[in-house]
């Protein structure tokens, strides 16, 4: 039994394979080399640098270097001419099409979704939106990075960009995750700004969203926030705008005047959220992340919660919190906020 040859990779003349630059490096050296040495490499033939010698057939010679690289960079600038009589071709048929008047709504420059990659061009595009906007920006702030030279770089450009919304009349409204309410640096940029602007905190947000004037969104496309999605589509960003509204009546007010939830039973509200996710069966980490804290706190508070109920075990402290109502309480309290 026989195994069929493997067949040549196709490469251009500018990426020769080994194998191939091997046999005419030697055909150069020795002056001529045998046919059948030249059968795993056809290219040699088929670019042109090995031929049939005119004495014996069975035999190739290679072409000289300069002669070979000389008719390719001819061919080379050949295809470089015809790619710039195609450019004036295209130029001249679309040059009437350029001198007519669009209609704005045809759009093909705002995508209804548009995916951006980077950090300074995801900004960019918000800050466009922005400059745009006349009445609101909507926006979840699940995390702060008011923190180190880069937070307070991001901050100055921030702070500029919301006051100027701001001093046109419109109005901001941000939401936070409970654990950041008293935040120095998160009540500060609050307090800087000047106009209509208010944030309210809720023990679980979603991950972050920007919206402007319920016409465009920002969604993070990745975990690591590297990748952003802008959203246009009427109907997405309707549904977006309502979704936030319904957290934003859940919600306490932070700022301009913070309102403070009351405890229930000596059980505070950090609490009472994590009871009510341990309830539901999930672990310390996803509590953890789902509430915006380190799972350290997250355990601290646990504790906390056990000793109130008077809890000795996981599964006893669970039916503790379902027969102490504490989560009804918590509920009702939550439909009558403002």
């Amino acid at each position: 039994m026989t195994l069929a040859p493997r067949p040549h990779p196709e490469h251009g003349v500018e990426e020769l394979c080994v194998s191939g630059a091997e046999l005419y490096e030697r055909a150069l050296r020795e002056g001529n080399v045998s046919a059948t040495a030249a059968d795993g490499t056809p290219c040699l033939i088929d670019f042109g640098l090995l031929h049939p010698a005119l004495h014996d057939p069975d035999r190739l010679e290679p072409v000289t270097p300069a002669a070979a690289l000389h008719r390719l960079l001819r061919t080379s600038a050949a295809r470089i001419a015809d790619e710039r009589l195609r450019e004036d071709r295209l130029v001249e048929q679309f040059e009437p099409f350029l001198q007519l008047r669009v209609d704005p709504a045809v759009g093909a420059d705002t995508p209804m979704l548009r995916l951006l990659s980077g950090t300074e061009r995801i900004n960019l595009a918000i800050t466009e939106a922005m400059a745009e906007a006349r009445s609101e920006a909507l926006c979840v702030q699940p995390y702060h990075g008011l923190g180190g030279p880069r937070g307070l770089a991001s901050q100055t450009v921030a702070m500029r960009r919301d006051q100027a919304l701001l001093d046109r009349g419109g109005r901001i409204r941000t939401l936070y995750h409970d654990t950041l309410r008293h935040l120095p640096a998160v009540v500060s940029y609050q307090e800087q700004l000047k106009g209509d602007a208010q944030a309210r905190s809720l023990d679980e947000i979603t991950d972050r969203m920007i919206i402007f004037d319920r016409t465009v969104a920002f969604l993070p496309a990745n975990t690591d926030r590297t990748a952003a999605v802008e959203v246009r589509q009427p109907a997405v960003v309707g549904y977006l705008a309502a979704f936030f509204d319904r957290l934003w009546h859940l919600a306490t007010p932070v700022f301009p005047q913070a309102v403070q939830r009351p405890s229930l039973n000596g059980i505070t509200p950090r609490q009472q959220a994590i009871a009510a996710l341990l309830v539901e069966g999930h672990t310390d980490a996803v509590i953890a992340d789902r509430l915006g804290m380190n799972i350290r706190t997250a355990r601290v508070h646990i504790a906390k919660l056990a000793d109130t109920l008077g809890s000795e075990s996981r599964a006893q402290l669970g039916y503790l919190i379902g027969r102490s109502g504490i989560l009804a309480q918590s509920q009702e309290e939550g439909e009558e906020s403002p």
